[in-house]
């Protein structure tokens, strides 16, 4: 199947060619690592949280990586954290959510499929009906592909934080939901929060202070509970973040 063309009319198509996509993994590496080397965040991890995470990943535990929403940088301050950290490791099997403008320009979109990302049809922009089947099946496939084996990072608030930095926006019910449907499926994946900021003015983003929580591995079933958890754990490290500034 080519790759269809990502507009909301063609949802069906999209979602179902991203069920299966597959990025090559050793141009994705390249990539993180060149990403790495231009945007060089200054991490640190909760107590424990460092060693949790690499014992999560030898176990194969699938992750959902929740991070706060600054800046369209956003994403290569999370990719240049990956390569930096024990998520080196799932690089290539881990699934980015990313607004569906990403995928218009036929450039951009390389770059994009090349990171693993999945396009979300946002109710921002076309109205909550009218990307409420979407949203469904996109659900779907990001809890198949954690039931397959692959990872997920999701900027949960759905929407840069233009307000203030310091405070994390209401978390979309979304994450709860894919978490939610991945159990049903037989994962049972862990919650790994990182925390981003770049200033008390959002400066240089390439100069990002990055906080990693503990992974969370008991999560709620229900998907309004496990959206609320992952709004107190990302608090959490976004206060870590800014105290790392």
């Amino acid at each position: 199947m080519g790759n269809p063309e990502v507009s909301l009319d063609n949802y069906e198509a999209v979602y179902e060619y991203y069920r299966s996509h597959q990025q090559n993994r050793f141009v994705a590496k390249l990539a993180y690592a060149a990403l790495a080397l231009k945007y060089r965040p200054r991490v640190k991890y909760a107590p424990g949280a460092e060693a949790a995470l690499k014992t999560l990943l030898e176990r194969k535990t699938q992750l959902v990586v929740a991070v706060n929403h600054l800046t369209e940088s956003d994403q290569f301050t999370l990719a240049a954290t990956a390569w930096r950290t024990p998520l080196r490791r799932v690089i290539g099997r881990t699934r980015v959510l990313a607004k569906d403008e990403l995928f218009v320009d036929p450039s951009q979109r390389k770059k994009v499929d090349m990171m693993g990302s999945i396009p979300v049809f946002r109710s921002k922009n076309y109205g909550l009906r009218a990307v409420s089947d979407a949203g469904r099946v996109m659900m779907d496939v990001a809890a198949e592909r954690l039931g397959n084996g692959d990872c997920l990072a999701i900027f949960p608030e759905g929407t840069c934080n233009t307000e203030d930095p310091t405070r994390l926006q209401h978390v979309n019910s979304g994450i709860g939901h894919i978490v939610a449907r991945a159990e049903k499926l037989g994962c049972s994946p862990a919650l790994v929060s990182i925390g981003i900021n770049y200033g008390p003015v959002a400066g240089d983003v390439k100069a990002a202070s990055v906080f990693v929580g503990m992974p969370v591995t008991e999560l709620p079933d229900k998907p309004m509970d496990i959206a609320r958890t992952v709004q107190a754990d990302l608090q959490v490290a976004v206060d870590g973040a800014v105290a790392g500034y």
